[in-house]
């Protein structure tokens, strides 16, 4: 076999990777757990499958040849990789451990992931969540690509290759600042967004479009909407100062009502409209029965709020 195609294996480079770490062979050795003339044979065999000195040696002192500092750090690097390629595999034996990247929208994320976390927390302390807040279009391309595991936001999606696992529906309350004539009332029949001043979220939110699907089926078609915030706490503070009207869902009221005295919450008459959120998973996930779980025990988790949690059906 020629020099080029042969390969160091992970005990020469974990050998390498110690005596670099302590510069001295005794150290190294019971740093990895190995015999001294194992970790020197180690060190050796690799010299020579790679060509390359790694070592200057003398009686009294260990050292990195230029050669060997630059090699240190790949070493290091590749044992790093193959720690998470163990980790990762464990994870896939133990279910609800390692790594889970769920994706969140920002109209979902500060309202819910209270629970989330709070549910991760005390029943899967070995699973490692990792929280990433995007837009929809960017949770869903991060989804199909890898970079994410799991999503929570607004559905249908209409999305191939997207398992959707329904939550909750929710209803739209309206706020308005004090003072309007629709504040504060209960009943309120949909057809009075026809000529509100509405305000709702920038382009690319799924609240927004939402919104304006509400907006149509009520029968506003040419009626103006101001489109003048990125988030929802902008939004309330603005309908706060007077600007206009919002559409807020149930589960942001608490918090962002709570934080300002010149609002007035209007509720509409049923059927009310509604958001519904869910988690989604990419088809044929490997971790799709812990996924299934997950959705399992956090509808238990959402049953305080203002929701109507739903089975894996989508039924209430």
């Amino acid at each position: 076999m020629s020099r080029s195609r042969r390969q160091p294996s992970l005990s020469q480079l974990r050998a390498f990777a110690a005596v670099a770490e302590h510069l001295h062979f005794r150290d190294a050795a019971a740093a990895i757990g190995m015999s001294q003339p194992a970790l020197s044979g180690a060190v050796a065999t690799l010299e020579k499958t790679l060509g390359v000195t790694l070592l200057e040696r003398t009686t009294r002192t260990v050292l990195l040849s230029p050669a060997g500092e630059r090699l240190a750090v790949r070493a290091k690097a590749v044992l790093g990789e193959v720690g998470a390629f163990m980790e990762e595999a464990e994870a896939v034996r133990a279910p609800f451990t390692g790594v889970l990247r769920l994706g969140v929208i920002p109209t979902v994320a500060p309202y819910l992931l209270p629970t989330v976390l709070g549910l991760v927390h005390d029943r899967y302390p070995a699973l490692d969540l990792q929280v990433h807040e995007e837009q929809t279009a960017n949770l869903l391309e991060g989804l199909a690509g890898g970079r994410l595991d799991l999503l929570l936001l607004a559905v249908p999606l209409g999305v191939p290759g997207v398992v959707e696992l329904p939550l909750f529906d929710e209803d739209f309350a309206l706020l308005t600042p004090i003072g309007h004539w629709l504040g504060g009332r209960e009943g309120i029949p949909r057809e009075a967004l026809k000529e509100l001043r509405l305000l709702l979220l920038d382009e690319g939110h799924c609240l927004r479009d939402q919104a304006l699907d509400i907006c149509r089926e009520a029968g506003r078609v040419n009626a103006p909407v101001k489109t003048t915030a990125a988030g929802l706490s902008t939004l309330v503070q603005l309908v706060a100062g007077g600007l206009g009207c919002t559409l807020l869902p149930r589960t942001a009221l608490r918090v962002e009502t709570s934080r300002n005295n010149r609002l007035l919450t209007g509720y509409f008459a049923d059927p009310a409209p509604s958001r519904r959120i869910a988690l989604a998973m990419r088809t044929g996930a490997a971790r799709a029965a812990e996924y299934r779980e997950l959705a399992a025990a956090l509808r238990a988790e959402l049953r305080p709020l203002p929701v109507r949690v739903l089975n894996e059906g989508g039924q209430g």
